[in-house]
């Protein structure tokens, strides 16, 4: 959770605006549809969120008005996601959570957090359950698996990739990945020639969001760097944490085969 920041509440948030897309999907797998009111742009899953629900903006530029009028019992923020000034314009409207998520633990204990402020302690330990099974397979399916060196990219112009102090970073090394820029914090901006003056990755990953990465920018890589695997990996494996992590750990099975395969 977010260091040196306190959060009480003493009664079950009937009315909740959740700015940050994978908190939003964790609150419907935790059967609180009914109690959302508000979400952003970016809440896309399930798919019919947006459809049914307020928008109040995005994670980093929100109509506070928006919010004020919808009465939230509760808002829901993120460090990374949300800025600290809509942190601070939040907690002027209602009791405003913030969650800091750098490891599954951070992000199981996120699951059980909300399991007791929202009185969904049944389904929230339900929901843990199944991530822990599907976490137990895969490390029995990755532990002998060799280390592959790879670079995660999250941005284009300038290129960005993850660093350490990241919750992709850490889902990466789960999965056997050895980080290359592991020794840059956050997410740094780098140069495709950094590539050739230090070991190279043997796959590059070219991730789903935040940047929409195409074919065209795969052979841009390829081209400037002379690693030949590139690939795209689905973003959202790598950065939802809560509920999202039921389906990770299979999609992160597959990904290791299909990246055998191809050496």
């Amino acid at each position: 959770m977010l260091k040196n920041n306190t959060f009480s509440i003493d009664y079950t948030p009937k009315k909740i605006v959740s700015l940050v897309p994978s908190q939003t999907e964790l609150l419907y797998d935790l059967g609180l549809e009914d109690s959302i009111v508000g979400v952003t742009k970016f809440c896309i899953h399930p798919l019919h969120a947006k459809k049914n629900k307020n928008i109040v903006g995005g994670t980093k530029s929100i109509h506070l008005e928006k919010i004020r009028a919808l009465q939230p019992d509760i808002i829901l923020c993120n460090k990374e996601e949300n800025t600290k000034e809509i942190v601070e314009d939040c907690s002027s409207i209602a009791p405003t959570h913030v969650s800091d998520i750098y490891n599954l633990d951070d992000s199981k204990e996120l699951i059980a957090l909300y399991g007791v402020i929202f009185s969904k302690t049944k389904e929230a330990s339900y929901l843990l359950r199944k991530i822990n099974a599907q976490q137990r397979t895969f490390e029995s399916f990755i532990e002998a698996k060799p280390i592959l060196h790879v670079a995660y990219f999250i941005w284009r112009n300038p290129w960005m990739v993850a660093g350490k102090n990241t919750f992709i970073d850490h889902l990466l090394s789960i999965n056997r990945f050895q980080n290359v820029y592991h020794h840059l914090d956050r997410y740094p901006k780098v140069t495709l020639t950094s590539l050739s003056n230090k070991v190279q990755p043997e796959f590059i990953l070219l991730s789903s969001e935040p940047y929409p990465f195409k074919e065209e920018h795969r052979i841009e890589i390829q081209k400037q760097t002379n690693v030949s695997k590139v690939v795209f990996v689905d973003g959202e494996m790598f950065s939802w944490y809560g509920s999202r992590l039921e389906k990770a750990f299979a999609y992160f099975k597959q990904l290791r085969i299909s990246l055998e395969e191809s050496i």
